[in-house]
């Protein structure tokens, strides 16, 4: 069928032309937005699974959903070689920018030179001025160094600005597991004072499984946060992410066809996606049958090995990868590190720093004391598929 017309897009974070499954939590963000147009405050949403089961989009359709209510939004990835101050300032920056203007409220003014001050708490040299004469107007002193005190600020002088806009303040973090622990802990210091004091702001995290260890280490009373697994689609409506795409472009599937995709998936949107999206290629249309089912996810699986799969594999090195070989065994459950170790023929102890090495680079993660997992499913079978020299 025509390449260009094809409605699937694998990607990281590409939305898909229909996201299905996931009605649940966008409508609890959708009431969270509402509320705080009532002055009534909500915990952080936090979003947690495995690497392809669509947080990112996810977290992209709250930012959307925040947008159109013209709030500010704030949207960050963690892990990209920058700070947390450096995340939230250039975020910031573009919409701040937007909202600037002579006639903008004594509130705004004060939010755009406390921006200001933060800038400079990590950026000297910078130039943001926004365009306007802020010499008389409050705010500012988010440049003290103390991270929990600046951002505080910063968070509350936005929100009271966005307030006065008749807005809100969204702050989305995306793998945010791999903040620094004082960068975690501080954005959790003050998601809790805002609820506290009733800012209009909304927190979201997304992150891998271990997230919500990790933020309840970081502040206990981050248990009380508003946790959403993120995991394959449901099977009532996972069929749906095939056969809508292919409706939108007058294109229908097979019901075995679609079964067969939906199989070979594992209902995970990333892979979804990969198979629709190659199988619509080998397709003659407009009706997608169980042979062209077949051959797509052959090729589509070819192309994952070769790409999303590869790329993690060659990032270890040797040692890791008979690591990875020894929790293979396991499939994607889950492994101790204990039987690893006696698989690989080795103290627990002195594979610590190989295991750390694997966490360190996103290709597993620790659900609990003493296991290690992968972060991406069909990662077992794929070390499988490896010929060992």
């Amino acid at each position: 069928m025509d390449p260009v017309r094809n409605p699937y897009s694998p990607g990281a974070g590409r939305p898909p032309a229909a996201l299905v499954g996931r009605d649940d939590a966008i409508a609890a963000w959708r009431v969270a937005l509402e509320r705080s147009a009532l002055g009534r405050t909500d915990q952080p949403f936090v979003l947690y699974g495995l690497r392809g089961v669509g947080k990112t989009v996810l977290l992209s359709e709250f930012g959307r959903g925040a947008q159109s209510r013209e709030w500010i939004v704030a949207k960050i990835e963690a892990g990209a070689g920058k700070s947390l101050r450096e995340l939230l300032g250039e975020s910031l920056y573009p919409v701040l920018s937007d909202l600037a203007r002579p006639s903008a409220g004594k509130r705004l003014l004060k939010a755009l030179k406390t921006a200001l001050s933060f800038k400079a708490s990590y950026d000297t040299s910078g130039t943001w001025t926004f365009g306007l004469d802020l010499t008389s107007s409050a705010g500012g002193g988010a440049d003290t160094g103390m991270l929990d005190t600046d951002v505080k600020k910063l968070v509350r002088d936005l929100s009271e600005g966005a307030h006065e806009e008749g807005v809100g303040l969204a702050i989305l973090v995306d793998e945010a597991q791999d903040l620094e622990p004082a960068e975690l802990a501080t954005l959790c210091v003050v998601a809790h004072v805002a609820a506290q004091e009733r800012w209009p702001v909304l927190f979201s995290f997304a992150g891998l499984p271990s997230l919500p260890r990790i933020l309840t280490e970081a502040k206990s009373y981050a248990e009380r946060f508003t946790y959403l697994p993120i995991g394959p689609i449901s099977n009532d409506v996972v069929g749906e992410a095939l056969t809508i795409p292919a409706e939108q472009e007058d294109a229908s599937w097979n019901d075995d066809a679609v079964a067969l995709v939906v199989e070979a998936s594992g209902s995970y949107p990333y892979f979804l996606q990969q198979f629709g999206q190659t199988t619509w290629t080998v397709a003659d249309g407009p009706r997608i049958t169980l042979p062209d089912a077949r051959l797509g996810v052959a090729q589509g699986t070819a192309q994952l090995d070769n790409g999303f799969f590869r790329v993690r594999w060659d990032r270890a090195t040797n040692a890791e990868q008979k690591y990875l070989r020894a929790m293979a065994e396991d499939g994607d459950e889950g492994s101790s590190s204990g039987t690893v170790a006696a698989r690989l023929q080795r103290k627990p102890t002195s594979l610590g720093p190989t295991r750390a090495g694997l966490i360190a680079k996103g290709l597993v993660y620790a659900p609990e004391h003493g296991i290690v997992a992968f972060t991406v499913p069909g990662m077992a079978a794929f070390i499988g598929r490896q010929v060992e020299v």
